[in-house]
């Protein structure tokens, strides 16, 4: 099979049929064999039935549906597990993504020998609330990854499949797909100015609280890329540096006290500095132990209540 379309959503009732229809237009112009897979993140606008009843007449559909709302991130994750097409394209079902961009996406990973290409969406057509946090949030994340992408964040991408089989997606991560695929060997990343198009139907699932905790993952990424397969590293390396400090600190003041005849040496500031700076050098080491258990033992982060599979 050449392209999977994976398509999460929420209460989209209104944009799916003619999402649907245009995917579908666009497949058949130029032969592709495809299949499309909608992941339901917990709708209750009618959207599954609709879905439902697609499937019964498209042999190209398939579908999973959560019990309950677990995010985007959680949605696209166990739509890559169900994947076949040798490139995968993702897009959001609200219609600001056009599925006219998906032959020459296609392109670019089979002929131009790209890992993934994200859509940049060069003129947008959301409110300024949304437009300034966006580019505030894609400068940050270019300097801190070194990733040269315009528009991280746009739901229109395409894959080779083996990028999507290698990388876990959970949390509010999807924005950062490609630092997770970059930090897994994916380093062949481009991006395409892709038509944006403003909401036709719904209102936009955008909030300031996703912005914010955006920027904590991007953090939780970047602390993952370097040291998620060895903790210790990292705290056991502050630990070692803080350990130090005190040790030292306290030598001085010792030597100090010994030979200089210093007194009120306890009602100085330094002597507690020290006692403090090992004190938190060894709960960072033990902070170090933690996390390597936890790094060995954690298999069920990406476990989701799936109510029924098509």
């Amino acid at each position: 099979m050449q392209i999977s379309v994976v398509i999460p959503f929420l209460n989209e009732v209104e944009s799916l049929p003619e999402l649907y229809d245009w995917i579908k237009r666009v497949m058949e112009k130029h032969q592709y064999s495809y299949e499309v897979i909608f992941v339901d993140d917990g709708s209750n606008d009618g959207s599954w039935q609709w879905v439902e009843q697609l499937a019964i007449h498209n042999e190209s559909v398939k579908a999973i549906k959560f019990r309950r709302n677990y995010g985007k991130s959680a949605a696209l994750n166990v739509g890559f597990e169900h994947t076949s097409g040798r490139v995968v394209i993702t897009m959001d079902a609200d219609l600001q993504d056009s599925p006219d961009e998906i032959p020459e996406l296609y392109q670019m990973i089979t002929e131009g020998g790209y890992d993934i290409v994200s859509g940049w969406k060069k003129k947008r057509f959301d409110p300024i609330s949304k437009t300034i946090p966006t580019k505030l949030y894609n400068g940050v994340t270019r300097w801190m990854t070194g990733i040269k992408l315009h528009d991280m964040n746009c739901g229109l991408k395409a894959y080779r499949s083996d990028v999507v089989k290698s990388i876990e997606v959970y949390g509010e991560m999807h924005r950062y797909i490609p630092v997770i695929a970059k930090w897994a060997g994916f380093h062949k990343i481009g991006e395409k100015v892709v038509q944006h198009k403003a909401r036709k139907y719904g209102v936009t699932k955008f909030g300031i609280s996703r912005f914010l905790y955006g920027f904590l993952d991007l953090f939780s990424i970047m602390f993952m890329g370097k040291f998620g397969k060895r903790p210790m590293h990292f705290f056991g390396g502050l630990g070692t540096l803080t350990t130090f400090l005190g040790v030292m600190i306290l030598l001085y003041l010792s030597i100090e006290k010994l030979f200089f005849a210093a007194t009120g040496l306890a009602n100085r500031p330094l002597f507690f500095l020290g006692i403090l700076l090992i004190i938190v050098g060894f709960q960072l080491f033990i902070t170090g132990f933690i996390a390597e258990l936890v790094t060995r033992n954690a298999s069920d982060r990406n476990q989701y209540k799936i109510e029924k599979y098509i």
